[in-house]
């Protein structure tokens, strides 16, 4: 049998290295979190501005996706990127 203040002791040792754990942890959760609060302000930000830049039509186009299904919405995001691309084929047709 082990003396009571070694098993005591081997609680603490077992705590202790628990505790560091958990620490190490904590601390790389909270990294993630810090990098996707970032990546999460820049989504905002592209999708502030490809707001802006869409032209209503596709704007309402986008929001019947939306609701008729969520697989085919998240992929058309990336398309919501043609209305930056449309103003430069206006104006390259202007110069035509």
């Amino acid at each position: 049998m082990l003396p009571i203040g070694a098993s005591g002791g081997s609680r603490d040792l077992v705590k202790s290295h628990l505790m560091y754990a958990v620490r190490e942890e904590v601390e790389v959760l909270k990294e993630q979190i810090k990098e996707l609060i970032e990546k999460n302000s820049q989504l905002e930000q592209e999708n502030s501005l490809l707001k802006t830049l869409a032209s209503p039509e596709q704007l309402a186009q986008f929001q019947a996706q939306l609701q008729t299904s969520s697989p085919p919405a998240a992929t058309q995001t990336p398309g919501a990127a043609q209305p930056p691309a449309q103003p430069v084929s206006q104006s390259s047709g202007s110069t035509t």
